[in-house]
């Protein structure tokens, strides 16, 4: 059989792992039922009024803003993860790599954003002017799952 090439071992393992990572898909933000704000609103509606705006209150674009300031630094951290498989590392573990990324870019937006200030009523009831930030609830809620394609 000349002419007839056949992969190594870690060839194998390494094309197996990229089908994995093709076959599955990281999403960052939150989860419907995750948790509750004190009042027993649901923190993914909490964030939903927060990111899109509602009659009373405007929009404060936290998830959108953490995306479209960092592209650059996401593509990067997505092609390393994936250069990560070259030297063993799985299909599962750099999709959690991203996820945490993703996690944090999140939190950091909700942190530091620059966004509309919180009306005085607001800021009479929760003590703070700062937006986004009331009880940490909802920052502390944002989270990764890897699900396969076709699930979502």
């Amino acid at each position: 059989m000349s002419g007839y090439d056949r992969l190594t071992p870690e060839g194998e393992r390494f094309y197996r792992q990229i089908n994995e990572l093709k076959s599955k898909k990281v999403f960052v933000g939150f989860q419907s039922g995750g948790a509750e704000e004190d009042n027993g609103t649901d923190v993914v509606d909490v964030a939903a009024y927060n990111e899109l705006g509602t009659s009373r209150m405007p929009s404060r674009p936290f998830i959108r803003d953490s995306v479209d300031k960092h592209r650059d630094k996401i593509s990067s951290v997505c092609k390393s993860q994936v250069r990560r498989l070259v030297t063993g590392a799985t299909a599962e573990d750099c999709l959690k790599k991203i996820g945490v990324f993703g996690v944090s870019l999140i939190q950091e937006e909700i942190t530091k954003g620059s966004f509309v200030p919180n009306a005085e009523s607001t800021i009479r009831k929760k003590g703070s002017s700062k937006p986004l930030i009331d009880t940490g609830i909802m920052q502390q809620s944002v989270i990764y799952v890897i699900k396969d394609r076709g699930e979502e």
